[in-house]
């Protein structure tokens, strides 16, 4: 429900990394254990967020823009710089800065439930997101290095396993905390995790030694990535207020091509930089990355307005919004091992074109419903076809990535492919939001102009457009003109809703193009610079 879930490429991190000095048999079980509570964490805090967005866009009366940025500041600093999180626990130790990014996402948690404005709730967030950065890849690496070949393969899978169940528990469980008390104890649902993790961490991981020739850490490519991204993001999300011709939104938008063109030259010329160019010479890298970028952007931006558009449109309750998606995580959950034979019977390239297809027709069927009507027969359907399309196509993708170089470079190959699905959601979020603003603001226009509604009743609700489904009228409002304006809203939400939906479906449809055009096409591998 969220871009903080697991991607495709996480158990390919872990297994393409070598164990260095695997711990005591004995240990082994609280090792998994923690690093199994750590990245449910992430996840769980990924899953309830979104779910609370429209109680926070209450509590705090937030613009749409500021119910966006609840989500991207905290996804931003998570996508740019998982990296080198990793690459800084290589250098400074693996459970030094595991357990520095468990300490900074528990106490960004604790800010989280305390705020009392939207722009504390912002900056706790991003606190949030470094710790992620710095925890998730931790959590990874310490199951490679504990755990020896043999045993690992079935170290991935309790992992897997358990932090699905976890994301699919998440909304479940962040929806009854915010129907009966509040959204804070949503942020508070981490605490214990944390403090359990930190236990553990410190009684069975060994402190390890900094690897002083590990390879150095990309600051600069880290601080042009995530300015860049976050120019970029900021501009779009700005559009929606203040249109395309503000100077502030061009100001920023160049920002933004600077610094990511600053990247890209970084990039180029650092020693060790976290995006290795030359990896990209690859037919099947470079379609893979591509596949991922347009179909994650497809499901992380179509998935944040969804639970806005089933509680604030629909009707549903924080719960029944939060259980709406689990025949998505469970469909992937139950057939994984079926997907994963896919690959085996007919390669990996026929499973990437079908996939997102069929994923495609999953996104076309939540453009369907209206207003109303019964769950199991306007949003279970699509949900369900989008479970299966994404089943089809994960294990092959990370097969693909992994496959199209040596063992040597599969794990920062599986790392980039990670960070793109993490990005690819975070570009989508701040793209869908100016297509949904555009499309709310005509279609509401369109509407009001036709009802038969007092004029200060009118100029009310169009001073809230940039609230969208949140449009409030004053208790003293008429009854008939209220229910009249509510029945605009909603209306003119879900127009916005199904542009999305149908933008989300072509670039789905997009990424199996792009997988029968650029799949398969490998003759030789890339191993490095030539």
């Amino acid at each position: 429900m969220s871009v903080a879930t697991s991607s495709a490429c996480d158990e390919a991190l872990i297994a393409s990394a070598a164990a260095e000095t695997p711990c005591s048999v004995s240990a082994r079980p609280w090792v998994l254990a923690t690093t199994i509570l750590a990245s449910s964490m992430v996840f769980i805090d990924g899953t309830v967020v979104n779910v609370a967005l429209p109680a926070l866009q209450r509590e705090f009366g937030a613009t749409a823009a500021q119910v966006q940025w609840i989500v991207e500041s905290y996804a931003l600093f998570l996508a740019s710089l998982l990296l080198v999180g990793g690459s800084a626990g290589d250098r400074f130790g693996r459970r030094r800065i595991f357990t520095l990014g468990v300490t900074l996402f528990g106490s960004a948690s604790v800010w989280c439930a305390s705020v009392d404005s939207i722009g504390q709730l912002l900056a706790a967030r991003a606190m949030q997101g470094i710790g992620g950065a710095l925890l998730v890849p931790g959590s990874l690496a310490l199951i490679s290095a504990s755990f020896p070949e043999d045993v690992r393969g079935k170290a991935i899978g309790t992992w897997s396993g358990w932090t699905a169940i976890t994301a699919a528990l998440g909304p479940v469980i962040g929806g009854i905390l915010i129907e009966h008390w509040s959204w804070r104890y949503a942020f508070l649902l981490n605490i214990p995790f944390a403090a359990i993790v930190l236990v553990l961490s410190f009684r069975f991981i060994p402190a390890g030694e900094r690897n002083r020739t590990a390879a150095r850490t990309d600051w600069a490519g880290a601080g042009l990535a995530s300015g860049g991204l976050g120019a970029l993001v900021f501009g779009l999300i700005e559009t929606s207020s203040s249109g395309w011709n503000d100077r502030h939104v061009i100001g920023t938008l160049l920002l933004a091509v600077i610094m990511l063109t600053g990247f890209i030259v970084v990039e180029s010329r650092h020693p060790s930089p976290m995006l290795p160019l030359h990896l990209f010479r690859s037919p099947d890298f470079s379609g893979a990355n591509l596949l991922t970028l347009l179909l994650y952007a497809a499901l992380g931006g179509s998935l944040y307005f969804l639970p806005l558009n089933l509680i604030q449109v629909q009707g549903y309750s924080a719960v029944a919004a939060g259980s709406a998606l689990l025949p998505f995580i469970l469909t992937m959950f139950a057939l994984s091992r079926w997907a994963g034979g896919l690959v085996d019977r007919y390669g990996a390239k026929r499973p990437l074109v079908v996939g997102p297809a069929v994923a495609s027709i999953g996104f076309s069927l939540l453009a369907v419903p209206g207003v109303g009507g019964s769950y199991w027969l306007t949003f279970f359907p699509a949900v369900l076809v989008l479970g299966f399309g994404m089943t089809v196509c994960v294990a092959p993708l990370t097969t693909t990535v992994m496959n199209a170089f040596d063992t040597d470079l599969a794990g920062v190959a599986s790392g980039i492919n990670n960070a793109v699905s993490r990005i690819a959601a975070v570009l989508s979020i701040a793209v869908f939001g100016v297509v949904m603003s555009i499309a709310f603001r005509h279609a509401f226009a369109k509407a009001v102009a036709e009802m038969q509604v007092t004029p200060s009743v009118v100029q009310q609700a169009m001073a809230q457009e940039n609230r969208l489904a949140a449009i409030e009228l004053p208790e003293t409002t008429a009854a008939a003109e209220k229910e009249a304006i509510r029945a605009a809203v909603a209306n003119s939400f879900v127009h916005g809703f199904r542009w999305v939906m149908l933008l989300s479906a072509c670039l789905a449809l997009a990424s199996s193009i792009s997988a029968w055009l650029l799949i398969g096409r490998n003759t030789a591998q890339a191993n490095g610079p030539r």
